[in-house]
This record gives C-alpha cells, sequence and structure tokens, in this order.
C-alpha cells in the first residue's frame, strides 16, 4: 500500500511538471496571474531540472528507488498491484530506450527555462518596512 502511495506522488509530480508547463503557456496567452508568481514558477523549473540531472547523470529517480524498495520488503513483484497504483503506474512508466528518455528530459528543462526566460516570472517584491530596515541598517 505504501507503494502504491509512493506511484500516486510520483505521478503527481509528473502531471505537476508537465501540465505545470501548458498551464504556464496558457496563462500567458490568456493573462493568468497566478502563472507569473516566482514561486510555483521556480518550484516548476526546479522540478523539471532534477529529472533531467538525474537523466544526465543516469541516477534512477529517489521515488522509483523508493517504491521498488518498499515493494521488495512487501514481499511484492516489482509491479503494482492495485487499480490506482497500476493507473497511476502505467501513467509514467514506457518501454524506451534510456537515451530516449534523457533527451526528452534536457529538451523538456531547456523549453521549460525557455520560458522561464521568455516570460519572467513576477520577483517577489519587498515590503517598504523592510527596505526601510535596510536603509536604516546601512545609512
Amino acid at each position: 500500500m505504501l507503494a502504491d502511495a509512493v506511484v500516486v506522488i510520483h505521478a503527481a509530480y509528473v502531471v505537476f511538471v508537465v501540465f505545470g508547463f501548458a498551464a504556464i503557456l496558457i496563462g500567458v496567452v490568456l493573462g493568468w496571474e497566478w502563472v507569473w508568481g516566482f514561486g510555483f514558477r521556480l518550484a516548476h523549473l526546479v522540478a523539471i531540472a532534477l529529472v533531467c540531472l538525474e537523466a544526465v547523470l543516469g541516477v534512477m529517480c529517489p521515488l522509483t528507488t523508493l517504491e521498488d524498495s518498499l515493494r521488495a520488503r512487501a514481499g511484492q513483484a516489482r509491479y503494482p498491484g492495485d487499480f490506482i497504483g497500476y493507473w497511476a503506474h502505467r501513467l509514467i512508466f514506457y518501454s524506451a530506450p534510456q537515451w530516449m528518455f534523457t533527451a526528452l528530459y534536457v529538451a523538456f528543462t531547456i523549453l521549460v527555462a525557455a520560458a522561464f526566460w521568455l516570460a519572467p516570472p513576477k520577483w517577489p517584491r519587498r515590503s517598504a518596512h523592510s527596505s526601510r530596515r535596510l536603509i536604516n541598517h546601512n545609512g
């Protein structure tokens, strides 16, 4: 059951990366204010950058490693057994040569970074109070 929960979390991560990028593109065009948020945009860029780094370094995703470990401890084959685990697993794992995944992750990371650069998020502002404190301490 814990392994299936990890698969669901893993699927949510994938959904955040893929649909987050789609939301950024659509939101920029339609003027959705929330897609310009610095925290969201930075979290999104970091999320895909981590996937890209793992792929380039040839490191297995920690969530995959955790799922496999939990299944092994439970005496299960490395196959999701229940409905949610099965479909979440099918959603995020495909059979293809590793170099294809690495190329896809690198290309997607470049697209996300380009969107970050071409439609930059709004940087957090300092409040007037914190700005006055800086002036008082430095001046």
